[in-house]
């Protein structure tokens, strides 16, 4: 059987269609403002072995996740276990995973008594238990303090809760009637994939279905091997820096060795640092991720993101170091903040023969805060991400107040903050003066005040570049740093961390200046 390029394309939207479904059924049925405003979700579709084939406009390193997630998966629970109206729920970072706040809700999808797709849906819940509302513990030493485990569990059988499984998750996090509410979108995500999968299968036949997978999945090869073979043979070396090892030490680095050659790649992140003390560890799936993240964005913009697409990509990681960590180590801010160093140390390898189509750092960096409120009827935990300044480009300046690189999520609006939460928003604005210095300038960071008006608030920061700036390029200045200060009622005065957890008291007021975008081109205007 031969797919032809029409019909290709059309089970190709088509596919693409669902998943996109599946995030929309997520936002608008979720009870966290998390997912339904901010939009912290992603979904995908992957073939019969696991292979991804389709997903939404989400978050990125999520979706890069989401390539490796149902192949792990299947490594713990063979296909041969799983029936019709199954859905599996998992947050395991060593399960192709990254931190366990994203847990994925997996739905094979049956036709005449075979498996040929599976629905992922992946939420960024809330908490997940742990140390600290919200479930980043900034002091933490193992996975364990960062909240529950889940293992690869049948959550639904037969399109039926177990509600014992259920009640036993529900015990174990903070917000559970608001978890409820989530894991119910998620399950209806499913849902819904299944039923647009059946459709198209019904129309076209599990056989042509099947085919049309391995099509696209070939075609993101050629795809990707011709973006490869545009970049000159060579090795290319990039490194970034985290701002310190999560408990307060020196900056730690990440390191990329690129080698290209023809149509094939290779990344190796063997130099990086040894794993650290603190939760700022991540995966070797996160560094796959962070890969096809930026071949995609910087020489193939129109690949198909698919297992196929991954053929060419060749990802080495050290077993112990920062990128690929054990089991054992704390991860939960690895999967927003060591990703994009990830990501700027392959752009910056990448910069002597690329200069014109790179920006200047920018806001790589989730600037999370997260409020965890004791309220009458139990838990109010605000998780709060804030974007920055972009770098500026060869041809213009950076633009305000945006996301780059691995994140895609928005802001929460002032009034849900102020309608859901304990909390006032009292100014939010541009952060001026920023932006990096440059023949073109960096964008501006922005600067938001949060009033408390509860009575016992834990507070929590996990953010970068608060200490190594988002880098100018070709002679452009860097950005401002990001930077959280605490003002006490009493008048005090505290710099917050930037992997932090601290108590906040009623009338204190927290004010968050992101950072600003890196410049391009020396001031003076000379350089490339």
């Amino acid at each position: 059987m031969s797919i032809e390029p029409v019909s290709l394309e059309v089970i190709r939207n088509a596919l693409t269609a669902i998943a996109e479904e599946m995030s929309m059924v997520v936002m608008r049925a979720a009870r966290s403002p998390l997912l339904r405003e901010a939009g912290d979700h992603s979904s995908a579709l992957t073939d019969a072995e696991g292979f991804l084939v389709a997903q939404g406009a989400d978050v990125p390193v999520h979706l890069g996740v989401l390539s490796f997630t149902v192949r792990e998966f299947l490594k713990r629970v063979p296909a041969d276990r799983l029936e019709p109206g199954d859905v599996w729920i998992v947050n395991l970072p060593e399960i192709g995973g990254n931190h366990l706040p994203d847990v994925k809700l997996i739905r094979p999808i049956f036709r005449d008594g075979e498996i040929y797709a599976f629905a992922v849906s992946l939420a960024h819940w809330a908490d997940v238990g742990g140390a600290m509302p919200g479930s980043y513990f900034a002091a933490a030493r193992d996975a364990w303090q960062e909240g529950l485990r889940l293992p690869p569990t049948r959550l639904v059988v037969a399109d039926r809760f177990d509600a014992e499984k259920l009640d036993l998750i529900l015990a174990n996090v903070r917000g559970p009637e608001e978890r409820k509410g989530d894991i119910l979108a998620q399950v209806a995500a499913t849902t819904v994939a299944g039923r647009r999968l059946d459709e198209l299968a019904a129309k076209h036949g599990v056989a042509w279905m099947k085919e049309a997978m391995q099509a696209i999945h070939a075609r993101a090869e050629r795809q990707m091997a011709e973006a490869i073979r545009a970049i000159p043979n060579g090795v290319y070396r990039g490194e970034d820096w985290m701002d310190d090892d999560g408990h307060g030490g020196a900056p730690v680095p990440i390191r990329v060795t690129v080698t290209i050659e023809d149509e094939t790649a290779t990344f190796d992140f063997s130099e990086s640092a040894d794993s650290v003390p603190g939760p700022i560890n991540t995966t070797k799936f996160i560094a796959g991720a962070a890969v096809f993240y930026v071949m995609k964005a910087l020489y193939g913009p129109d690949i198909q993101p698919s297992g196929g697409c991954y053929r060419p990509l060749t990802v080495v990681t050290r077993p112990g170091s920062i990128v690929d960590a054990a089991y054992d180590r704390p991860v939960v801010g690895g999967n927003h903040e060591t990703c994009q160093r990830l990501a700027d140390a392959i752009f910056r390898a990448f910069e002597p023969i690329a200069a014109r189509e790179l920006s200047g750092g920018g806001p790589t960096t989730a600037g999370l805060l997260i409020f965890g409120t004791r309220t009458d009827t139990g838990w109010s935990t605000f998780y709060e991400v804030h974007p920055g300044g972009e770098g500026a480009r060869f041809d213009r300046d950076g633009m305000a107040s945006t996301r780059v690189h691995l994140a895609n999520v928005m802001n929460t609006p002032a009034e849900v903050i102020e309608s859901e939460y304990p909390i006032t928003v009292e100014f939010q604005r541009l952060r001026a003066g920023s932006g990096g210095a440059g023949r073109h300038k960096g964008g501006e960071g922005i600067a938001r005040g949060y009033r408390m008006r509860g009575d016992e608030t834990a507070l929590t920061t996990m953010f970068e570049r608060a200490v190594v700036p988002p880098y100018g390029i070709d002679g452009g200045e860097p950005g401002a740093t990001f930077r959280a200060t605490l003002h006490r009622e009493d008048g005090e005065q505290i710099q917050l961390r930037g992997k932090q957890n601290i108590q906040i008291a009623r009338g204190d007021l927290v004010v968050v200046e992101s950072s600003g975008g890196g410049g391009h081109g020396h001031p003076s205007g000379q350089g490339r």
